[in-house]
């Protein structure tokens, strides 16, 4: 045997935009990494995973199958790289006798109904809900539910995409048929929707990875939104001090909620809004945030999740030592901007002056424009329809508001667009 042959393989299902993290992660620690795709194709809406840093991709088939084929590498660990891959993850390391969820709650990790459902069987604090393929019956629970706004939303989605926050019947009932029948960027169809009672209060974003039981919080990001009509639209987030409220209530919280969903190991990604009453989800993946960037993570919280994740499953009582039933530290201010916009039209090239001044403000670790030339700007209702994705950190708070505002000014000048005439080119847009 080759010594590459004789180090230990973790499997990696679904690695899209962020799961491209933790192959290098992986082999920080001496582990290589064997690629599992969930669809017989790759999904090309995301970010796709770079082959060329895995020592095997393997073919797509049954889990049984491919069970079969992985059994061959000894695999210490099966990730779920991204939120496709949740339940093939939990049914291979099952099949594999390999530390992981399990698949009797598999259903509740990805589908957003079911996730809710769980937690109130647990007895822990959720929404009201109710699910429909009808648009009249999600406006007759609206009404009987009788107390606007109310969240719609699909069963299973990511980034925002077709969430509306709808004020009266007629609202309920336009956004209901604008996702009815469509399909999602995971190429599931959109038989359902799920409606829910609007949350009132403060939203946040939480990070975990667990081993065991064993969990870490990696990070507690207050969200700063916008509503513009329907949509609340991103706009930046700041970091919370762990040892002030909300921070430690949101993270008790989130042990109940992990608990109730059957999640002991693997990183997890929740968002949370603190109403009267306390913490209350509004969703979690069991797999890494969308948002890491491990390089600025390192800089203002002490780690990153990749790497977290990596250390759980490749040295359990290491990250037991070091990391079980510990916080994030604050080290940095830092926020992370997404850039909306009103432009409407094809992007005809990138004014680099404009990039370059950006990139040289003094909090700015990374700006990623997001809409490569060739391909439509559309005015931004989600995630998806964001411009640019800016990382700040900065010791200063003060230099993290300045550049912030600069940012804002200089967004839209960042895209040049094309003669309304010209029609649009094929191209990709760029990944955050």
């Amino acid at each position: 045997m080759s010594g590459a042959e004789l180090r230990p393989v973790a499997v990696l299902v679904d690695a899209y935009t962020t799961g491209n993290h933790l192959p290098p992660a992986f082999a920080k620690l001496g582990v290589d990494v064997v690629h599992v795709q969930s669809t017989p194709e790759l999904m090309t809406s995301m970010r796709l995973p770079d082959l060329s840093q895995y020592r095997a991709a393997i073919p797509y088939g049954t889990p049984a199958e491919t069970a079969a084929r992985l059994a061959k590498f000894a695999p210490i660990c099966v990730v779920a790289g991204q939120e496709p891959g949740v339940p093939l993850a939990d049914e291979l390391s099952e099949l594999l006798g390999l530390p992981g969820n399990g698949t009797a709650l598999s259903a509740a990790r990805r589908d957003k109904y079911e996730m809710i459902e769980a937690l109130r069987r647990a007895g822990v604090r959720c929404a009201d809900q109710y699910k429909s393929g009808s648009a009249d019956e999600l406006v007759a629970w609206a009404e009987r539910h009788g107390d606007y706004p109310v969240v719609v939303k699909p069963l299973s989605s990511a980034a925002t995409d077709g969430v509306a926050i709808c004020s009266d019947a007629r609202e309920v009932r336009e956004a209901a048929e604008a996702v009815l029948g469509t399909v999602n960027i995971f190429g599931e169809r959109n038989d359902e929707m799920l409606i829910q009672s609007f949350l009132q209060g403060e939203e946040y974003m939480v990070d975990f990875v667990s081993y065991d039981g064993d969990r870490y919080a990696c990070c507690v990001w207050q969200y700063h939104k916008r509503l513009i009509g329907t949509h609340r639209i991103y706009d930046r987030d700041s970091i919370l001090l762990p040892d002030a409220e909300p921070a430690p209530a949101i993270i008790a919280y989130l042990h109940e909620v992990l608990d109730a969903l059957g999640i002991q190991y693997g990183p997890t990604h929740a968002e949370v809004i603190v109403t009267p009453e306390g913490p209350v989800l509004v969703e979690i993946g069991a797999r890494l945030s969308g948002g890491v960037v491990p390089d600025f993570h390192d800089r203002c919280l002490g780690g990153n999740q990749a790497d977290l994740t990596a250390l759980a499953y490749a040295r359990p009582q290491e990250f037991r030592d070091r990391h079980a039933g510990r916080t994030y530290r604050k080290l940095a201010e830092a926020s992370m901007v997404l850039t909306s916009t009103t432009l409407d039209g094809v992007v005809e090239d990138l004014d680099e002056d404009v990039v370059a001044e950006i990139q040289a403000l003094e909090s700015v670790h990374t700006f990623i424009p997001k809409v490569a030339p060739g391909r439509r700007i559309r005015p931004t209702v989600d995630l998806y329809t964001a411009t640019a994705a800016v990382h700040l950190v900065h010791d200063s708070a003060e230099a993290l508001r300045r550049d912030y505002d600069r940012v804002q000014e200089l967004k839209d000048r960042v895209y040049r667009l094309r003669d309304a005439a010209e029609p649009e080119t094929a191209g990709q847009e760029a990944a955050a």
